[in-house]
């Protein structure tokens, strides 16, 4: 899954592609590169970040999903949104999938929209409001914590009609350095092996700043940690640098081939 951020404050590449030119531009790219999936996000979800409505991601999003069909018909195109009004616009617009980091806890219309759309549905494990998004809480085990959670949403879903679920644990979202590393090292026991997990942990914080490094200078350190949490039977790898993590699959595969 290849992130094109439409955002003009990303951490790591706001402004860069927020135009549909531009937009337009890495989308080819990152589909050339390897990716299978565009995630577009019209809203950035950094610290501190601005709140934008739904109206202002209709908005910055355009034509670009109908656009990137057209161009590219066998891309598939997530829509990292956690507002049910541009899930309605982004599936009017060919979307083929919905990426909600917050679990259907910031807009109570989200699992119905879902279960309208009968789109695939990523559940991510998020504190329970916007505000709190990021604040640090101490978990006394955070694989169990992520798994209630998990049990608790998916049964929500399932009961709405949403039956293709895809489980992203939240990798930095109000999650310690060390409950971070457990996750990465306790990938396999997340989400039951029941559906599909998706691993988000491109640029994030947890690996570059204990290291001093910046979210630009990790790529060996992050394909490292990619690499482990294939071997625990992650599905979706969501990266910017999709060459990399390109290369990383390929090793997996030929890994997996030999053993």
């Amino acid at each position: 899954m290849g992130i094109l951020n439409l955002t003009p404050d990303s951490f790591s590449d706001g402004g860069k592609f927020n135009n549909e030119k531009s937009a337009l531009f890495h989308a080819e790219k990152l589909l050339k590169e390897g990716a299978e999936i565009i995630d577009i996000g019209p809203q950035s979800t950094r610290p501190n970040a601005g709140f934008l409505s739904s109206e202002e991601e209709i908005r910055r999003i355009g034509t670009l999903i109908s656009q990137i069909k057209k161009e590219f018909p066998e891309a598939l195109i997530s829509l990292d949104t956690f507002y049910a009004e541009t899930v309605k616009f982004g599936f009017n617009e060919g979307m083929d999938i919905i990426n909600d980091i917050s679990g259907g806890q910031y807009d109570d219309a989200m699992f119905d929209t879902a279960a309208e759309t009968k789109l695939p549905y990523i559940l991510m494990h998020v504190n329970p409001s916007y505000e709190t998004m990021h604040d640090k809480i101490q978990f006394e085990d955070i694989t169990l914590e992520i798994n209630r959670y998990f049990s608790e949403k998916t049964s929500r879903l399932l009961e709405k009609g949403v039956k293709d679920i895809i489980l992203d644990p939240g990798f930095g979202f109000g999650k310690t350095v060390e409950d971070q590393m457990k996750m990465i090292n306790e990938t396999e026991y997340l989400g039951f092996g029941r559906w599909p997990l998706l691993i988000g942990i491109s640029r994030k914080s947890f690996i570059y700043k204990p290291l001093g490094k910046s979210a630009l200078d990790i790529n060996e350190e992050t394909q490292k940690l990619h690499m482990k949490v294939l071997h625990q039977g992650a599905k979706i790898l969501r990266v910017h640098d999709v060459l990399e993590a390109q290369k990383t699959r390929l090793e997996f595969n030929a890994q997996k081939i030999k053993s």
